[in-house]
């Protein structure tokens, strides 16, 4: 049996997140961009895959979307630097950003508050067993959430860290 598997060459699991990945406003000065993801191992039967980056330590009470892509085809197994970019246009065809919770349809770095103990952040992705999540392109993330885990076949995950 294979496992499905989620990794960075730009960020090991567990390990701290380079600075160019931070968000660049609300006092960060990040490059702003998502990191190469891969993964590989997913189940038979996947059609499609959702990909998210969540702090759970964002001082919310719910923490935090940096990152939400649906609609990623099951011939993917990766995206490149900078897919996050607005507008789409380094995404595979067909895929789409969720509104993150900066409010914006895009990759939104870390930037937890100054002094914090470092930040969690968790990166995942989902094997689905549909190729499409049926929420119009303005859903929150917590909607797309409850969808992409309604069709979720597998998952991977790893975590890494950032602090300012």
């Amino acid at each position: 049996m294979t496992t499905f598997t989620l990794t960075s060459p730009d960020i090991a699991a567990g390990s701290t997140i380079a600075q160019r990945f931070e968000f660049d406003g609300f006092g960060c000065s990040g490059q702003n961009q998502s990191p190469v993801l891969q993964w590989s191992g997913a189940p038979e039967g996947t059609k499609g895959f959702a990909l998210n980056v969540y702090d759970p330590d964002a001082p919310t009470g719910s923490g935090f979307w940096h990152w939400y892509v649906i609609d990623l085809p099951a011939s993917v197994t990766g995206l490149p630097a900078n897919a996050g970019a607005k507008g789409g246009a380094n995404l595979p065809a067909g895929a789409r950003q969720i509104r993150n919770d900066y409010g914006i349809y895009a990759w939104g770095g870390m930037c937890p508050p100054p002094g914090d103990k470092p930040h969690r952040y968790i990166f995942t992705v989902h094997a689905l067993s549909v190729d499409r999540i049926d929420v119009p392109d303005d859903a929150p993330a917590a909607l797309a959430g409850f969808m992409v885990n309604a069709h979720t076949l597998a998952k991977a995950s790893f975590t890494a860290t950032y602090g300012r």
